[in-house]
């Protein structure tokens, strides 16, 4: 059974960091109903953690919220359901699965979820958010200081950016030459304006950082 699950979730894993990733040219995922028995295969539930992450990111009902890298909106339904007054932007590169998470609002009468066709240097976000989730897409991010300065413009006052990627010692994910140690992202994100403003350590296989800018 152990042996299974850890196929299962090699599987998903692998296919979720690589699709999840709306600034990557190398990757193309055209067909979104089939990714989707991937990326939202209950089995992710058990290492993912969702609601325990949505928990972390203190939401208030009136948020406005980015997720970047939304895939078929994994996360997105999840914040929309915890934002009954407030807004969710799926942003993503590819628009199969912009199409896609549009069409799954309509479906779950999500009317506060909004597909964004994001850009490989900008997610496209159309007004200011509250917070910003990524997740498993950070280390596909190409020129990330300069991607992350010009998101900062798009933070209200108190907002807040959280990335969720791989560790390096996870015994899944995408190969380990691509991953990016916490260490490194802090760093990354300390040089385009933004301090450390929370850790969590509840997912077995990836970090979850959390950041604001420091406005000048």
């Amino acid at each position: 059974m152990k042996q299974a699950f850890l196929t299962l979730a090699l599987v998903v894993l692998v296919a979720a960091a690589a699709a999840q990733a709306p600034h990557s040219h190398r990757h193309g995922f055209s067909g979104a109903e089939r990714w989707a028995s991937v990326f939202d295969d209950p089995a992710r539930d058990e290492w993912q953690k969702p609601q325990q992450v949505v928990d972390a990111l203190r939401l208030a009902p009136d948020m406005t919220v980015a997720d970047i890298g939304a895939g078929t909106g994994y996360f997105t339904v999840r914040l929309a359901q915890a934002l009954p007054k407030g807004r969710v932007y799926a942003a993503d590169l590819e628009p199969d699965m912009v199409a896609y998470i549009e069409q799954r609002a309509r479906q779950m009468k999500l009317a506060n979820v909004t597909a964004v066709r994001a850009a490989a240097d900008d997610p496209k976000l159309p007004a200011p958010v509250d917070r910003v989730l990524i997740v498993d897409t950070y280390h596909h991010i190409e020129a990330r200081e300069a991607y992350f300065r010009r998101l900062a413009g798009r933070l209200s006052p108190a907002g807040e950016v959280a990335i969720i990627d791989f560790t390096r010692d996870s015994p899944f994910g995408p190969p380990v030459s691509t991953r990016l140690p916490a260490a490194e992202v802090k760093a990354e994100m300390q040089r385009a304006g933004y301090a450390l403003s929370a850790e969590h350590d509840f997912l077995p296989h990836q970090y979850f950082l959390v950041f604001r800018h420091q406005k000048r």
